[in-house]
């Protein structure tokens, strides 16, 4: 009877634990996105331009291509000029796994606190790097030729938050004097970053 009664507790110790592993579903709630109407929104196709710090970022998120409503990713295309920089960022909702088609590119990021310990590697065509979820990180052509990437994001809405944007460019400014006390840096010195990212 006890042996019977040990079996029967441990069947339904391996049933509960076994509902605890299926509560959580990641997979999209439709095998497709239903919401795409016009066959034009099944193609993205983008261009290629350059900005000031000499690299272009294309997106194909949702809001791009909704046709990737449910799946879960979302892919960026990077052009960089030479030395070009995709510059120090954010993605609050995803990882990032980068591939470099063309060029040599370095790739690095930093750790949270308390340690920021930072990583990089320098990539050559075909090299894969991983950035870990919401990490900073950042991509810089070190070649004399233009480069070319792909990064698979592990959400379809990953977000970005740039880092000098964001605290240069911020709309209201932030105090410069309280960039300057955290930065370490004088006052004059922040209020021209901010003038540049007016």
């Amino acid at each position: 009877m006890k042996k019977g009664v040990s079996f029967l507790v441990a069947v339904a110790l391996m049933a509960f634990a076994s509902f605890l592993v299926s509560a959580f579903d990641p997979s999209p709630l439709q095998d497709i996105c239903v919401g795409i109407n016009d066959p034009k929104d099944a193609v993205f196709v983008s261009g290629k331009r350059q900005n000031l710090v000499g690299s272009n970022v294309t997106l194909v998120a949702i809001e791009q291509f909704p046709r990737v409503n449910t799946i879960g990713i979302s892919i960026v295309r990077v052009d960089f000029a030479p030395y070009g920089v995709n510059p120090p960022r954010i993605h609050p909702r995803a990882a990032e796994i980068f591939t470099v088609l063309e060029g040599t590119l370095l790739a690095g990021f930093v750790t949270s606190n308390p340690e920021h310990r930072y990583f990089s590697k320098v990539l050559n065509k075909g090299d894969v790097f991983a950035f870990p979820f919401g990490r900073k990180h950042f991509q810089y052509n070190i070649g004399n030729t233009n480069a070319v990437a792909i990064a698979t994001l592990s959400s379809q809405f990953p977000g970005v938050i740039s880092i000098a944007n964001t605290t240069f460019g911020s709309n209201p400014p932030i105090n410069p004097d309280i960039l300057a006390k955290v930065f370490q840096m004088d006052k004059k010195v922040v209020q021209y970053l901010q003038a540049c990212f007016e």
